[in-house]
């Protein structure tokens, strides 16, 4: 499986790359990135030390026409990008990025015609699971409880709520039988008023170093269930995203998420 990696001088492009390098089964064929700077030409294995003949490019045409599959965790923008290169080469795509608009998520959709994706705002097979116990969950607290989602992320996160927490919650949504964007509220302050049964909350917290945590609460009179992940590094992601890879290879087109690479 050839592969090639967005947003190669990232944090999450590197561990990417670390991980195709090691993995059997797997060829790192190209490393891009946008706005790599200094990096644009070095090899993409020197921050390991590790000499793989591949250079870091922004030329995308170039990198797509010889890969299989992308791995792209970058930002809506360049995500954009990569689409119609990758629908020009017929290439595969798994998008772990977050944060864009109605027109973006189309944008995405009507690529999924011609090729492969796998798109998820988080590629952890065990937030995965967890989004199934959520679901159990809501559909057995549907009435009584107020649902209120909470999400931290490091302070460099530039989108809030999280592309993960809005994923729990049209979770939690569809198995209320509801639509999120009529029930969520994403702020309150000053005189709200009481609290509406009806809807889903949601509060995010940004600080320091911290990779993901989510956590739904279902508070009744009296009790309170709580479903926590916590992520503590990004290895998560990156063995989720070539599981996804893995489960492109046998698709040939349309658009997927993880919960499809969990029941293949």
């Amino acid at each position: 499986m050839r592969i090639a990696v967005a947003g190669a001088t990232g944090r999450m492009g590197r561990m990417l790359i670390e991980a195709v390098l090691a993995a059997d089964g797997t060829t790192l064929v190209g490393a891009l990135s946008k706005d790599g700077g200094s990096a644009l030409g070095q090899d993409a294995g020197a921050f390991i030390g590790k000499a793989t003949g591949v250079a870091i490019t922004a030329d995308i045409d170039t990198v797509l026409s010889a890969s299989d599959v992308l791995l792209d965790f970058t930002r809506p923008s360049g995500t954009l990008a990569y689409l119609e290169a990758a629908k020009r080469h017929g290439v595969k795509m798994v998008i772990g990025t977050t944060g864009f608009d109605a027109e973006q998520l189309r944008l995405i959709e009507e690529t999924a015609r011609s090729t492969a994706i796998v798109f998820a705002s988080s590629t952890s097979v065990s937030l995965n699971v967890t989004l199934q116990l959520i679901e159990l969950a809501a559909k057995n607290f549907s009435k009584g409880y107020d649902i209120e989602v909470v999400e931290a992320h490091h302070r460099h996160k530039v989108d809030a709520p999280s592309g993960t927490a809005l994923t729990i919650g049209e979770t939690i949504a569809d198995a209320l039988g509801r639509n999120l964007a009529d029930c969520a509220v994403f702020a309150r302050e000053g005189m709200t008023g009481a609290r509406d049964s009806s809807t889903i909350g949601f509060s995010s917290i940004r600080g320091g170093d911290i990779v993901g945590e989510h956590t739904v609460l279902f508070i009744g009179e009296g009790e309170r269930i709580e479903i926590t992940h916590k992520t503590l590094n990004r290895l998560p992601y990156v063995n989720g995203a070539l599981r996804a890879a893995r489960f492109l290879m046998k698709q040939e087109s349309g658009l997927f998420d993880m919960q499809d690479v969990l029941r293949r």
